[in-house]
């Protein structure tokens, strides 16, 4: 199994409500001279739904149920039918339940966010300088991408859009 010393040290440090302190193409171009070909080409090629790679087995089983439990409580709150996920895992379902119920949806995305960064925190476990701790790195790093769409001021103005939106319609309606 490769070391990858140098590499993982060198690497700045990923929270979960933190800002994303490098993109991925940067991050790649740090493993490019590192890791093996093969390992580039998984790093190169993953993402957050990948079922291949140290670490990306159970990460892909996580989240393939966190994300059907995430669409059944948003389904549910909406009164749409919806599949209740066959696995159970209740600190998640906790977790995802509290979300979804939440009023604020920046600080829902926060916590949910969290919760996949204690994940894969557990899962990368010990591991320090090899590839279940690299691959969980990137994985960190693939989720902190896509909050980067996350924008108070996009997000008001799609919230005012919708609300005017569906007051137009009551007014037809009336």
């Amino acid at each position: 199994m490769a070391s990858y010393y140098f590499l993982m040290s060198s690497l700045p440090m990923l929270k979960s409500d933190g800002a994303l302190p490098i993109t991925y193409e940067k991050f790649l171009s740090y493993c490019k001279d590192t890791v093996s070909a093969s390992t580039y080409e998984k790093l190169k090629n993953l993402t957050l739904d990948s079922t291949e790679g140290h670490l990306i087995k159970e990460w892909s089983a996580f989240y393939s149920f966190f994300k059907a439990q995430l669409n059944f409580q948003r389904c549910r709150k909406l009164n749409m039918p919806a599949n209740q996920p066959f696995d159970e895992d209740f600190e998640v379902t906790k977790i995802i339940s509290s979300a979804v119920n939440d009023e604020n949806p920046l600080n829902a995305e926060k916590t949910l966010m969290a919760a996949l960064f204690d994940k894969l925190d557990s899962l990368i476990g010990i591991h320090t300088f090899d590839d279940h701790a690299l691959f969980g790195y990137a994985l960190k790093l693939k989720l902190l991408e896509r909050k980067t769409v996350f924008n108070y001021k996009t997000g008001k103005a799609e919230f005012d859009r919708l609300v005017k939106e569906l007051e137009e319609q009551i007014r037809g309606i009336n």
